[in-house]
């Protein structure tokens, strides 16, 4: 029997994070997760950072878990969430922890920024939703606080990127990551030099920007292994693992946070798609995904953590038994953007709104799931407007598409078929850009294609007419 090569992904998740071992076959890739582990969060002096140290040496135990499963392990890629970077030293140390983008230092900074470049010139820019976490309202909260900027930073990298330098490659910002940061030209793919003159910002110290699927070296602790830069941006490997073939299709990343959008070839930077919120992120193959960022599963994840151990497939139950709610809660509100007390402010949201309180556990979850679903239908009404296209599938991928109830809401609130799966499309499109990277995936197959074969899909068709005709949201 033929051995077959194989490659891992290190998918790192606001909340979790997994070493999945990927092995192609033909052009169908088998996954395996060996290592899986809670993101680790330090909260001291009133602030959120990223415990990097504690990550890597997760790294670390993922990648000798994969090399004693697959000894024919060929490369390694990191993906993560975006936004949030590592501020190094010249010898190649963290100066500190990186901020986590749900601390509080940013706020205002945005509004801030606006009175120094308006809005719409940023955006011609970098063509990017305004978030008040963004990176480029983080480093201004980095050079207020440093009086203009901090001396012991040679150089700044994200944190996908930063475990890809770790491992033994390049310090480099892969395009899908850099394109989140508004600090990118949208058109020429380069650091956009305006943005930075205009804020006093030093684009020196950002290092050079490579396409997706890029080698970038050979891991120090294990030199066979191949460094590769897939798209270290998660949802960049999300979208390039959904499992569409024909038609006019969107998509939802669903997890602490949903990425509803489509794929296109150009942007579109009209006042229109400014007005909406909509993003331009770079994809694989230059694409662009032109999607709005939802709050996703992040309210019912606090929850969760509030209610202590519970199963997921018990939540579910729950909502289920629940009787359908006659409200969705708006979960853009900044209210609930920071950790902690999340079931209060939900239920406090309901009364300050004049709106029945969700009673038990399982209305409170049906409510979120409710709201979620009503927030994919409102964004991809938005999308079709600016964009003219007519949707007639959405593919729900990642962690929020094996929550049935979740996707059949959504299919009754949009009015469309939904496609629930894969679940690990983050790991799976990462581990298939490295496959592709080295040579093993055959002329001719796309990266969608090969999800399909690798997927096991679930499909939820409307069973009543748009939620939004009965679901108020005052």
């Amino acid at each position: 029997m033929r051995e077959l090569a194989s490659h891992l992904a290190f998918d790192l998740g606001a909340a979790s994070g997994r070493a999945v071992l990927g092995t192609l076959d033909g052009d169908a890739m088998a996954l395996e997760v060996v290592h899986r582990f809670s993101t680790p969060v330090l909260e001291r002096d009133g602030h959120l950072s990223w415990d990097i140290d504690a990550i890597w040496e997760e790294l670390r135990a993922g990648l000798a878990a994969a090399l004693q499963a697959s000894p024919r392990l060929r490369s390694l890629s990191v993906d993560s969430w975006a936004v949030d970077y590592v501020p190094l030293a010249a010898d190649g140390r963290p100066v500190r922890p990186p901020y986590c983008y749900r601390d509080p230092r940013t706020n205002g900074v945005m509004e801030r920024a606006f009175r120094t470049m308006p809005p719409e010139t940023i955006y011609a820019h970098t063509g990017i939703q305004f978030l008040p976490f963004n990176t480029l309202f983080q480093l201004l909260a980095d050079a207020a606080e440093h009086g203009g900027g901090d001396a012991r930073v040679h150089r700044y990298l994200p944190i996908a990127d930063y475990f890809n330098y770790r491992f033994g490659g390049r310090a480099v910002v892969e395009l899908s990551m850099a394109s989140t940061t508004q600090l990118l030209d949208v058109h020429t793919h380069q650091w956009a030099a305006p943005v930075f003159a205009a804020f006093g910002l030093d684009a020196a110290r950002w290092p050079p920007i490579v396409p997706s699927g890029t080698r970038l070296g050979q891991a120090h602790e294990a030199p066979e292994v191949a460094v590769v830069a897939s798209c270290s941006h998660d949802t960049g490997c999300a979208v390039a693992a959904v499992p569409a073939r024909l038609g006019r299709w969107a998509f939802v990343s669903s997890g602490t946070w949903s990425l509803l959008g489509l794929e296109r070839r150009a942007p579109q930077l009209t006042a229109a798609a400014r007005a909406a919120g909509i993003a331009h992120e770079a994809g694989a193959d230059g694409t662009i995904r032109f999607l709005k960022n939802l709050t996703g599963l992040w309210a019912l994840q606090e929850c969760v953590r509030e209610w202590g151990d519970v199963a997921w497939g018990t939540l579910e139950a729950e909502a289920r038994a629940a009787p359908p709610g006659t409200v969705a809660i708006d979960l853009e509100d900044p209210r609930f953007l920071p950790r902690g007390g999340m079931a209060e402010r939900l239920r406090a949201w309901c009364r300050e709104h004049g709106h029945p309180v969700p009673a038990t556990r399982g209305a409170l979850v049906r409510v979120i799931l409710e709201s979620i679903a009503v927030s994919y239908a409102r964004a991809l009404r938005e999308l079709q407007r600016v964009t003219g296209d007519a949707i007639e599938v959405l593919h729900i991928v990642g962690g929020g598409s094996q929550n049935r109830l979740l996707c059949q809401l959504a299919a009754d609130a949009c009015g469309i078929k939904v496609v629930a799966g894969p679940a690990e499309a983050t790991a799976l499109g990462n581990l298939l850009l490295q496959a592709r990277t080295l040579g093993g995936m055959a002329a001719g197959v796309t990266t969608h294609h090969a999800a399909a074969r690798s997927s096991k899909l679930a499909y939820h068709t409307p069973s009543q007419p748009s939620m939004e005709a009965h679901v108020s949201n005052a």
